[in-house]
C-alpha cells in the first residue's frame, strides 16, 4: 500500500513539475504585418516588414533551448518578410539556415496564424520573455498602435526578459516619460549612420519615423553603439538590445541568459 501511495504521490510529483515548466517556458514573438513603407513625404513606395534573420536566428535559438514560441501581430495578419532581409549578406554567420528561415516562413502553421496584441496582453502571464525582431514595417505600425505600450509595460513589470532586435528599441519611445518603465537604462539600436546608410543606398528615400538613436536619448535612455554593420548587442537588467541584422549571436547569448534568470 506504501509502495501505491509513494507511486502516486510521485506521478503527481511529476505532473505538477512538468506543469510548472511548461508555464515558465514560453516566449512570445510580437512582430509587423506592414508590407508597404513610405519614403520621401509620401512619394514613394517600398516594400518592408520583419527581417527574416534577425526573427529566425533569435527564435531558432530559443526552441533549441527547449522554450516553446507564440507569435502576435497587430491585428493577427501573417508576419510580412522584407525582400531584402533575403540578401546572402546578412546571413554571413549562419548562411546555412537561410533556406530553412524561408521554408519557416513560407509553411510554419503557428507563424502563418498569429493571435493579435489584444490577446497577447491578455495572456502576458502566460510567457516568460519577449521579443520582436527588427525591419522597418514595425515603424509602420507596431509604432502607432495602441496595444504596443500596453504590451511593453505589461512584461516589464513584472521584470520577464524583454529582447528588442535593431528598429524595435524605437517602441520604447510609444510608452510617455513619465509611465516609462525604461528611464535610465542602458539600450542600442540601429545607429544614426546606419539609418543614413540605408536610406540613401538602399531604400533611396527618408522614412517618416526616424533618428531612434536620437529620440531614445531625449527621451532619457542611455543610449550605446558599436561600429556600423558590425555585431553589438547589450543587456540592462532585464532588456537585451541589438544594432543591427550581424548582431544576432551576441544577442542570442544575452537574451538566453536573461530567459534562464526570469525562469
Amino acid at each position: 500500500m506504501k509502495q501505491i501511495t509513494k507511486a502516486i504521490i510521485l506521478f503527481i510529483s511529476l505532473l505538477v513539475s512538468t506543469s510548472t515548466f511548461a508555464q515558465n517556458s514560453k516566449v512570445l514573438f510580437v512582430m509587423s504585418e506592414a508590407d508597404t513603407l513610405l519614403l520621401k513625404k509620401g512619394k514613394k513606395k517600398r516594400s518592408t516588414g520583419v527581417f527574416l534573420n534577425e526573427f529566425y536566428q533569435a527564435y531558432k535559438a530559443i526552441i533549441n533551448e527547449g522554450y516553446t514560441v507564440d507569435f502576435a501581430t497587430p491585428s493577427g495578419g501573417k508576419a510580412s518578410i522584407d525582400q531584402e532581409s533575403l540578401n546572402d549578406d546578412y546571413w554571413k554567420e549562419n548562411l546555412e539556415m537561410k533556406q530553412e528561415a524561408i521554408d519557416f516562413w513560407e509553411s510554419n502553421t503557428a507563424f502563418s496564424n498569429p493571435m493579435i496584441l489584444e490577446e497577447a496582453i491578455e495572456r502576458e502571464s502566460e510567457y516568460i520573455g519577449l521579443v520582436i525582431p527588427g525591419g522597418q514595417g514595425l515603424m509602420v505600425d507596431l509604432i502607432y498602435d495602441q496595444n504596443t505600450p500596453e504590451l511593453l509595460k505589461s512584461f516589464a513589470k513584472d521584470q520577464k526578459a524583454i529582447g528588442l532586435i535593431c528598429h524595435a528599441p524605437s517602441l520604447i519611445t510609444t510608452i510617455p516619460k513619465n509611465d516609462n518603465p525604461f528611464i535610465g537604462y542602458n539600450v542600442n539600436s540601429v545607429t544614426g549612420f546606419e539609418e543614413f546608410y540605408i536610406e540613401k543606398f538602399i531604400m533611396k528615400g527618408k522614412p517618416k519615423n526616424r533618428k531612434i538613436a536620437k529620440q531614445l536619448k531625449k527621451l532619457g535612455l542611455k543610449y550605446e553603439k558599436g561600429r556600423p554593420g558590425k555585431s553589438f548587442a547589450i543587456r540592462d537588467r532585464n532588456l537585451v538590445t541589438s544594432q543591427n541584422p550581424y548582431s544576432g549571436n551576441k544577442f542570442n547569448t544575452l537574451y538566453l541568459k536573461a530567459l534562464e534568470e526570469v525562469k
